[in-house]
């Protein structure tokens, strides 16, 4: 976690590189997976609204089945899941170095932007709230749901582009310097990866009721197509002869680190993270499909033996009739 910029110790000087260098995790030692521990900071902003979420799901949960209905024991531990993958990144030993190793900022990225909005999804929060809360939030939030501006960053090519382009307009610009420098704009990144990651995750995964619904095929097709992006800035990340962030990690004087080693890595992180979990998702699709599709045929199966009930009830009563006139006759 970014922590604000040292004072200068001369009274009304602004603070310098230096001081700000220092203030984002200069003195850190070697990342290790003790430092998973020991430099955590569980008393933050990420860790009030992990437990917060965690509380609503819950209660959710339990007035559902409180009233007696049920609610899928894989939703609750999918959304749980999410959860702790936001505070492993956010509210452990990662967050201390999120500025002072660009690999560490690339898993945060990954998880934030990727696995997390995922777990999110599969447990149906949307769902969950519209089966439990009361008359008026369940309105509102029914509102806000079908409202134009969700369906607009719902909508699969809007979802898509902003999914593929954040990453490069950040890396690719000031601004990924600039969130290393100012505590609440690189919060805001954080929260902008989950965003993000969200609206385009959630309407492929299509298990809460969002405007942004799709066919099979389009979402196999959208989840295929992101994969190329971001092989191409891991690469390219791997590739670069100059440093993002520029001066920014030399300047930290990690003697334990090397700043285009550790480029390189968060490069292949990227590059293979990305491959993985695309790779996943496809298959999370295709078995979504393959079941969706046996959902039709049973109902289209019950369809036909109900017709054919009926048919076969019309024949009986048809040739019932015929006898009843022959009798008559």
């Amino acid at each position: 976690m970014v922590t604000p910029a040292l004072a200068n110790p001369v009274a009304g000087a602004a603070p310098d590189a230096g001081d700000i260098v220092l203030a984002h995790g200069g003195g850190l030692p070697p990342l290790t997976p003790a430092g998973f521990l020991t430099q955590a900071e569980p008393a933050n902003l990420a860790a009030v609204l992990v437990v917060a979420g965690a509380a609503a799901y819950l209660a959710g949960v339990v007035r559902l089945r409180g009233r007696g209905d049920r609610w899928p024991v894989g939703r609750t531990a999918a959304f749980l899941g999410g959860l702790v993958a936001i505070a492993s990144v956010t509210v452990t030993g990662i967050a201390a170095y999120d500025t002072a190793l660009l690999s560490v900022h690339m898993v945060q990225h990954m998880v934030l932007s990727m696995i997390a909005p995922i777990l999110l999804a599969l447990g149906a929060p949307v769902t969950l709230a519209l089966r439990t809360l009361p008359a008026k939030p369940r309105a509102v939030l029914l509102a806000v749901v079908h409202s134009r501006v969700a369906r607009i960053l719902t909508f699969p090519l809007v979802a898509f582009g902003l999914f593929v382009a954040n990453p490069f307009v950040l890396y690719f610009s000031g601004l990924y310097r600039a969130t290393l420098e100012h505590f609440w704009l690189h919060e805001w990144v954080h929260l902008h990866f989950i965003i993000t990651g969200c609206l385009f995750f959630w309407p492929l995964l299509g298990i809460d009721p969002l405007p942004g619904r799709m066919s099979y095929p389009l979402r196999a097709l959208l989840m295929f197509l992101s994969t190329p992006f971001h092989t191409v800035l891991g690469l390219t990340v791997m590739q670069s002869a100059s440093l993002f962030g520029g001066d920014w990690y030399p300047n930290l004087g990690l003697t334990w680190a090397d700043p285009f080693d550790d480029q390189r890595l968060a490069g292949g992180i990227l590059w293979a993270g990305g491959e993985i979990v695309s790779v996943v998702m496809l298959g999370a699709l295709v078995v979504q499909w393959m079941r969706a599709a046996e959902r039709e045929a049973r109902r289209i199966d019950r369809a036909l033996d109900r017709a054919e009930a009926e048919a076969a009830r019309q024949a009986e009563y048809d040739l019932q009739q015929l006898r009843g006139g022959s009798v008559q006759a």
